[in-house]
């Protein structure tokens, strides 16, 4: 069942998120993934293997034509940016052998960007800058969390520094950072190992590895307050 009809397995931000800002497209007509033809990592070709087939369908069925804008703002500098950021949750045709498993292409985020998005056969949401498939969040509803976390921040106040894009994090060290972190309660269904956010009435901060294929990947802060000070 679509997301839209069934959004029980959500927390209630994200939820209400959906409820305000989403809405579900016509999905163009596609063939279904067992149809496919495939070439593995050695170029063979070969069917589409079963857990593509029932990750890529399940993510048609699910999410296949949603839409929404997510609220943002950053500070770059001085100055204050506010954004939307539109994402479509369409499949795209390319889907790639990995070193364990499958992942398959979906349109993400309207936005220029370097990356690729795509979902792995094991359920992550991920990236690729070119290279390797880049984890970014557990699952495509971990994304949606965050989404609607983000938006929810959008009238508070960004605090510096702050990163830009994820692909380009920059250098985001904070000397007062961990002190930050122990006093706020994480917000466990918008984390995971690469993106992980903590919250409070007051502060909010998202700490999360850059989409790049660095062997390091560096490391990206997000600050927001109601009032603008830490």
């Amino acid at each position: 069942m679509h997301v839209l009809d069934d959004p029980q397995d959500l927390s209630p931000r994200a939820q209400a998120f959906l409820l305000r800002a989403a809405s579900r497209q016509p999905q163009r007509p596609r063939l279904p993934t067992d149809f496919l033809g495939l070439q593995d990592r050695s170029g063979r070709s070969i069917a589409a293997p079963l857990e593509l087939v029932v990750r890529r369908e399940i993510f048609a069925t699910r999410f296949g034509g949603l839409t929404y804008d997510v609220r943002r703002c950053v500070r770059v500098g001085n100055e204050r940016l506010d954004s939307l950021r539109g994402w479509r949750f369409e499949l795209c045709d390319a889907i790639r052998a990995e070193r364990k498993g499958w992942s398959f292409a979906w349109y993400g985020e309207h936005v220029s960007s370097p990356v690729s998005y795509l979902v792995h056969t094991d359920g992550r949401f991920g990236v690729s800058a070119g290279g390797p498939f880049l984890e970014v969040c557990p699952s495509i509803n971990h994304l949606i969390e965050g989404h609607a976390l983000m938006d929810e921040l959008h009238d508070w106040e960004p605090v510096p520094p702050t990163s830009l894009e994820a692909w380009v994090p920059g250098d985001m060290t904070n000397a007062h950072l961990g002190e930050l972190l122990e006093t706020l309660p994480p917000v466990s269904e918008a984390s995971g190992p690469c993106d992980r956010w903590w919250r409070s009435d007051d502060l909010a901060i998202r700490v999360f590895d850059g989409w790049t294929d660095s062997r390091l990947r560096p490391t990206g802060v997000m600050l927001w307050s109601r009032d603008g000070r830490i």
